[in-house]
């Protein structure tokens, strides 16, 4: 049975959700849109050196962009899979061992979410790169927002992620930029 508490939450959620996928989703000719309408006498006056930086700003978005579509992905199959989780936690005819089995799973991804979010702000910290960190099992896969594929650089990042476990990883480092 659900309760007036969890039915607010969920849609207040599924709203939130929405908007986030919506604001994501948005191309980026219509944000760079509205940021020019605001400012048509100072896009007349600029030199081509704010041209060069504008085009950078633009290749900085879409890795962004990249990067927050990974991120969201992943998020919506954690969140599908949370749920389920919730489900079997909650049933009535689940066992014992099922519904521990389904708390332990839930806690587990908890741990790899902030893992994750860990290893991005270590790459954020030390290499000044924008990233999307994934864990599964032992492997971890890293998107680096970045044209140039750098072998050293990504040796490094992959020699910054070991330290922080004790046991062997599988890391794999990508560079992806526009």
């Amino acid at each position: 049975m659900i309760n007036k508490q969890n039915l607010w939450f969920l849609t207040l959620f599924s709203l939130i959700l929405v908007l986030s996928v919506y604001y994501i989703t948005m191309p980026n000719d219509l944000l760079i849109a509205s940021n020019s309408t605001t400012d048509t006498k100072d896009i007349k006056k600029e030199s081509t050196d704010n041209k060069k930086n504008k085009d950078k700003d633009k290749d900085t978005i879409s890795e962004v962009d990249n990067l927050t579509a990974l991120r969201v992905s992943l998020d919506e199959k954690r969140d599908k899979e949370k749920q389920e989780l919730k489900t079997t936690m909650t049933k009535e005819d689940a066992t014992t061992d099922e519904k521990n089995n389904a708390y332990e799973q839930l806690k587990y991804l908890s741990v790899i979410e902030g893992e994750e979010e860990k290893l991005e702000k270590i790459i954020k910290d030390e290499y000044k790169i924008n990233s999307f960190v994934k864990i599964e099992n032992n492997t971890i896969t890293v998107v680096a927002a970045k044209k140039k594929h750098d072998v050293k650089l990504a040796n490094n990042i992959m020699r910054s992620i070991q330290k922080e476990f004790d046991t062997k990883q599988t890391i794999t480092v990508k560079f992806e930029g526009s």
